[in-house]
């Protein structure tokens, strides 16, 4: 964790070429840095009433603009896609789920991403941190998508100071990358030229404070009091991610860029409570649609905002930083009509009436199967309109409607934490997803969905349900293939790295075989050894499952 936050000035280092399009434009527009922080919960930032001690943060967003009616996507790789396409997940095929280390999936490469259209306004990108879009492919990397330079992880989660991933208990390997090789030394050169005339976008996305639940000894001494280990741990973690940003934001000082400068923050989706995270007094948590899964901490801090020291209430979402930063950017070379997100920059920094009204949360056509419809759900709760037994939720102005199995609808108290799960007695359990496929609530009136009007304003939930069938129709199919035995890391060099292609690649960046002929000429057959030996291994670990059933 801090070695990678402690790596940006990297990126500050880098700027070193001077684009023709800044030249050209007059004026430099502003730096850009995106911090995103994973699993953060609703309650685990101090200006929300937490206990964890969070002072560089809540100073970053008293001085800035509080969203608090900002929203991410419950999972990881749906929230971080939308903010590099600007794209709801249907419309780029991600409906279903993460981005799993074996799947032979990633960012679909027609899509322009958000550090390539800033690379064409001028923008110096680079990134550090969890990337979690897919790297089955060179292409898919990202710096094949925009940036320019990259530290950081390919997978989803690891540790946190060895970089070891696993994807389930069979498949483990080192996942820190320089570039496209493995980071085995961290040997990264710093440059400490600054160049303030280039325009920097420098997305720091942080793994923490994702499990695997890990921390420095002087963060942990900081939580001795709570007894309830998994929390004494995430609360540590936290703590060093606003010791981190403030790093950031000395280092964004030190070296000039401060004043031209806009600082957004952002967690991925809400906190998993299981791993210590706490979303009180909202809904669910991680993984589900209730609003303690999809309601973020976000924040924005700059010099530029032309107000300071206030809250928003305009609906944000994820996929609306993609035209909000082009629009910062002065770059408006392109058609924005093919964007789900809009740009509320107006909103954030002036305070006037935001562009958006509505979110669709998502449209999950894998959470049945293929063909199955009931009809009871389709003509009696979905009035002829809508299959609820359909994964899907959607949000317009003050209403906010949920269909299908749309996860853990518990509210998880903080008083609860100590002792553990097992003692968890005072939890309050869920009394109305029994039986049920259609919720309706008033968010704004009651943002803890605590009141479902499902069946006191059924106009309310026919509009929405025709809003659902009309997102519907403009889905792509959803993109889920099963994984692929021969991205095993122990294939590789015991690295995650690219797998696909690599015959044409010549296994660039895992074998460390410096006669580059003699690599290319090897790479046919050791390829035919590989998939020989992913077939072993993948034949073994059934058979392991098998065994345990017997």
């Amino acid at each position: 964790m801090d070695a990678l936050v402690l790596c940006f000035c990297l990126a500050l280092g880098l700027m070193h070429t001077t684009e023709e399009k800044v030249l050209r434009r007059g004026r430099v527009p502003p730096h850009i840095v995106f911090v995103m922080v994973d699993d953060q919960g609703y309650n685990d930032i101090g200006y929300h009433g937490s206990e964890i001690h969070t002072p560089v943060l809540d100073q970053l967003a008293g001085e800035g603009v509080k969203l608090e009616n900002y929203y991410v996507q419950p999972i990881c790789s749906p929230t971080r896609s939308q903010l590099m396409t600007g794209r709801y997940q249907i419309h780029t095929g991600l409906q279903h789920s993460i981005i799993r280390a074996r799947q032979p999936l990633c960012l679909p490469p027609d899509i322009p991403t958000l550090p390539e259209r800033l690379r064409q306004a001028g923008y110096s990108t680079h990134m550090v941190g969890k990337w979690h879009l897919g790297f089955c492919r060179p292409e898919c990397l990202p710096t094949s998508r925009g940036f320019q330079s990259f530290l950081g992880s390919l997978t989803g989660s690891g540790d946190h100071f060895s970089f070891q991933s696993c994807d389930g208990t069979e498949a483990c390997g080192f996942d820190l990358h320089d570039g496209n090789r493995p980071a085995w030394e961290l040997k990264t050169a710093i440059i400490c030229e600054p160049n303030t005339r280039t325009p920097l976008f420098l997305y720091v996305a942080l793994q923490a404070v994702h499990t695997p639940l890990q921390a420095p000894g002087h963060l942990l001494r900081r939580y001795q009091t709570l007894g309830n280990r998994p929390r004494r741990h995430y609360a540590a973690m936290v703590s060093g991610v606003d010791e981190s940003v403030g790093e950031i934001v000395s280092e964004l000082r030190e070296r000039g860029y401060y004043n031209k400068s806009v600082l957004i923050y952002s967690s991925d989706n809400g906190g998993q409570p299981l791993s210590g995270g706490c979303n009180w007094p909202l809904r669910g948590g991680k993984g589900s649609y209730w609003e303690g899964g999809v309601r973020a901490v976000g924040f924005v801090h700059s010099p530029l905002l032309k107000r300071k020291g206030v809250v928003s209430q305009a609906l944000i979402h994820i996929s609306d930083w993609y035209p909000t930063l082009l629009s910062l950017a002065e770059d408006r070379d392109s058609d924005s009509s093919h964007l789900d997100g809009q740009d509320v920059w107006g909103a954030i920094s002036s305070g006037l009436p935001c562009p958006r009204t509505e979110i669709l949360f998502n449209i999950d056509p894998v959470s049945r199967r293929h063909g199955e419809v009931d009809p009871r759900l389709l003509n009696v709760n979905g009035f002829g309109i809508w299959d609820t037994g359909v994964r899907a939720a959607i949000r317009a102005g003050d209403w906010k409607l949920l269909t299908g199995n749309v996860g853990d609808g518990d509210w998880f108290p903080p008083q609860t934490m100590p002792g553990g799960p097992q003692q968890w007695q005072g939890m309050e359990k869920r009394r109305d997803q029994r039986g049920k496929s259609v919720w309706l609530f008033n968010v704004t009136a009651d943002p803890y969905e605590r009141a479902d009007l499902a069946e006191a304003r059924p106009e309310v939930v026919k509009v929405l349900l025709a809003r659902l069938a009309e997102y519907n129709r403009t889905a792509v199919p959803p993109r889920n293939p099963p994984d692929d035995p021969m991205a095993d890391p122990q294939l590789h060099g015991g690295v995650w790295t690219p797998w696909l292609g690599q015959e044409e690649a010549g296994d660039e960046g895992v074998d460390e075989e410096p006669d580059n002929t003699n690599r290319k000429a090897r790479s046919k057959s050791t390829c035919r050894v590989c998939k020989l030996r992913a077939l072993f291994k993948k034949v073994g670990t059934r058979m392991q499952r098998a065994a345990l059933f017997l």
